[in-house]
Parts: C-alpha cells; sequence; structure tokens
C-alpha cells in the first residue's frame, strides 16, 4: 500500500490523500459501506458501482468468520471473487463485535471466548486465529485484534484493556510476519489506538501505536455512546501523534456531521452502519438536513429528496413517492432509501476533498454543518 497527501486545508488540519492498493486508488477522505456480511445491505453489487461508487467496502471478520465461514471464502479465491468484488476491501478484526456482545463472552488475556448470536456455538478468537482467518477473507486492508471498552468505562478498566490490546497487537504482527498472503495481492495491517476517553491513555495508546510503524493506523473505542465533544477531543489529541504520512481511520463513525469534524481534525477514512440503517427506517440525510420520510408532511410533496441531486435518486423519484412505498411497506423504499443515503455520504467526503485541495474546505464545512443540523 502507498499513501500520499495532495493538499492541507490551510485552516484546520484536514488533508486530501489517496491510498493506492493491489485492488485500485482510494481518494480521502473517504466513507466505506458497511458490507458486513459481504453484502452492503438492500444494494446490488452492480448499483453499488455504478450509481454509490465507493473506493472501498468494508466486511466483517466476525460475520464471515460465523458465515458463510472462512473455508468457503478460502475456496472461492477470498471475499472480493466471493461477492464479485473488484476494488478495495477493509476487514474490521471482530473486536467491536465481541465487545458488543457483552453478555455472551469472555475476554482473557489469551483472546476472546464467545456464543454465536446465530446458534449459541461456543468459539475463540485469539489474535493468531484472527490475523489467520482475515488472511483467508482476503481483504485488501486488515485489522489488528483490540478490546473495544465501553462508555463509561471505568480508569483503571480502560488502562489494563489498552495495555492488553497492545500486546495483542504485538501477537498479530508476529504471526503475520510469520504467514504470507494467501493470494495474488499484499495485504495491509493497521494498529488500532484505544484508551477510552481519558486523554493520558489516549496519549500513551497513540504513542505505542505509532511507533508500531505500520502502514496505516485507526482509532477505536468512539462512537460507543460519548458526547461528540468527547470524540473530538481524543480524535484530536490521536492525530496530533499518530505518523502525518500515514492515513488514519476512524472507526465507526459517524452521521454526516461527526464525518466533517473529525475530517476537520486530520481523519482520512470512516465506516458506519448509519445511512443503510437509518435508510431503512425512513431517515433520509441530505444537503439541507435530515427527513423522516414517514412523515404526513411529504405525502403530496412531489418535489425531489435533496434539492442539490446528488443521486439519480433525486431525478428520478420524489418524496411523496418515497413517502408512499415506506407506507405501504415496499421494499423498493428501502432501497431507493439506501442508495440515496449512502451517495449523499460519498458525495459529501468528495465535495469536502474538493474543498480541501481549494483552500476553503474551513468554510464550507462549517456552512455544511449548519445546514445539516436541520431537521425537516
Amino acid at each position: 500500500m502507498k499513501f500520499k497527501i495532495e493538499a492541507l486545508d490551510p485552516q484546520s488540519k484536514a488533508r486530501a490523500g489517496e491510498i493506492t492498493t493491489d485492488h485500485g486508488v482510494i481518494e480521502t477522505p473517504i466513507f466505506m459501506p458497511v458490507g458486513t456480511m459481504g453484502t452492503v445491505k438492500g444494494v446490488h453489487q452492480r448499483e453499488l458501482k455504478e450509481d454509490i461508487n465507493p473506493d472501498i467496502i468494508l466486511g466483517n471478520t466476525y460475520h464471515l468468520y460465523l458465515r458463510p465461514k472462512t473455508d468457503v471464502l478460502e475456496a472461492a479465491g477470498g471475499l472480493h471473487k466471493f461477492m464479485n468484488w473488484d476494488r478495495p476491501i477493509l476487514t474490521d478484526s471482530g473486536g467491536y463485535q465481541v465487545y458488543s456482545l457483552s453478555g455472551r463472552r469472555k475476554i482473557k488475556e489469551e483472546g476472546v471466548k464467545f456464543k454465536s448470536h446465530i446458534d449459541g456455538s461456543y468459539h475463540f478468537f485469539s489474535p493468531e486465529n484472527v490475523m489467520e482467518i482475515q488472511r483467508k477473507i482476503g481483504a485488501d486492508i486488515i485489522m489488528a485484534f483490540d478490546e473495544c471498552t465501553p462508555y463509561p468505562c471505568d480508569y483503571n478498566y480502560a488502562k489494563r484493556s489498552m495495555h492488553m490490546t497492545h500486546r495483542w497487537l504485538n501477537r498479530c504482527i508476529n504471526h503475520l510476519e510469520k504467514t504470507p498472503y494467501r493470494y495474488d495481492y499484499a495485504q495491509t495491517f493497521f494498529p488500532i489506538v484505544q484508551g477510552s476517553t481519558y486523554t493520558d491513555l489516549r496519549k500513551q495508546s497513540a504513542e505505542y501505536i505509532a511507533n508500531a510503524g505500520a502502514e496505516g493506523n485507526a482509532i477505536g473505542g468512539l462512537s460507543v455512546g460519548e458526547p461528540a465533544e468527547e470524540m473530538y477531543a481524543m480524535t484530536d489529541v490521536v492525530c496530533s501523534i499518530l505518523p502525518e504520512d500515514k492515513p488514519r481511520y476512524l472507526m465507526g463513525v459517524g452521521t454526516p456531521i461527526n464525518i466533517l469534524e473529525n475530517i476537520a481534525l486530520g481523519v482520512d477514512m470512516f465506516d458506519c452502519v448509519m445511512p443503510t440503517r437509518n435508510a431503512r427506517n425512513g431517515m433520509l440525510f441530505t444537503s439541507e438536513g435530515h427527513i423522516n420520510i414517514k412523515n404526513k408532511k411529504w405525502e403530496a410533496d412531489f418535489s425531489p429528496v435533496d434539492p442539490a441531486g446528488i443521486t439519480w435518486v433525486d431525478t428520478e423519484y420524489s418524496k411523496a413517492y418515497l413517502r408512499h412505498l415506506f407506507i405501504s411497506n415496499e421494499f423498493l423504499g428501502k432501497q431507493i432509501a439506501t442508495i440515496h443515503n449512502l451517495g449523499f455520504y460519498l458525495w459529501l467526503v468528495r465535495e469536502a476533498r474538493k474543498h480541501i485541495i481549494a483552500g476553503d474546505f474551513r468554510e464550507w464545512k462549517d456552512k455544511m454543518v449548519k445546514q445539516m443540523d436541520n431537521r425537516l
């Protein structure tokens, strides 16, 4: 993997860059649609490529390990071939999913024993076998196995967890050094900064991760219920320490406003289920604010979802028609809404990139944040 910075915003820490992988180039800042189980929910791969057009998508190690199972993926030649996707893929290590299974898992130094949410069967994740699973899945960018702490989190627990995440990181690196790539392309490894919302722990973790010398770095353990101001404060601390010449990935973030504010702090990569999940529930993001399309006020509103015409949805369907589909419980409504929301997220980061290159990102960002905070 190669990364180069193409432009820096003069009034913030925002940067426009380019990541080159064996499956293609990723222009940053970038939002990665979440394809948890080898599919972005509600969207065909053809629509994903042609209508949303992301440079990279995300898959999840925990879910792919359970279904379809890694031996199936390996027999298919990796996730790219299995799902017919020829662009870059990033896989999360499953640490967040283990965190979310709080009543169904036991964390020890060796790793995590957990109970499948599907059939109740027991499984074990260690830094070593999670690296092996990600080798078999075959994503272009793979993540270290870590523990994601909850919010709020006791300081001493957060400290112990952070140090264990660092020890797990060493085990991940040692295993990767012993194992070759499974397929005919390279994989890039990202360690993860932890430390909850404690500034001193975040500094320690960022320094440890920076010293690991990986080709890119991630920030985990945020967007787990903490106030946005604390998220921004921790991101700012970490970005001031992580190497400037490596991409920075803020995991699981977030709302359009969160994304813009964190771009301003120096983050390059984002992912979140919000655009797809909210779309299925009738919440649409637009350049003028967010919409609950199921509200009666849109019943006879024949204007487009977004007057800016961000996606083809805005030229072909009205708010009234989309509301009708949701009220009638037609699956097409969820599909159209999903395409719109993902299209909006990709439009947002690409507009941010344009304004970083033009040198007026800060002014544009402040205007967009005010607009997108509106409830229409």
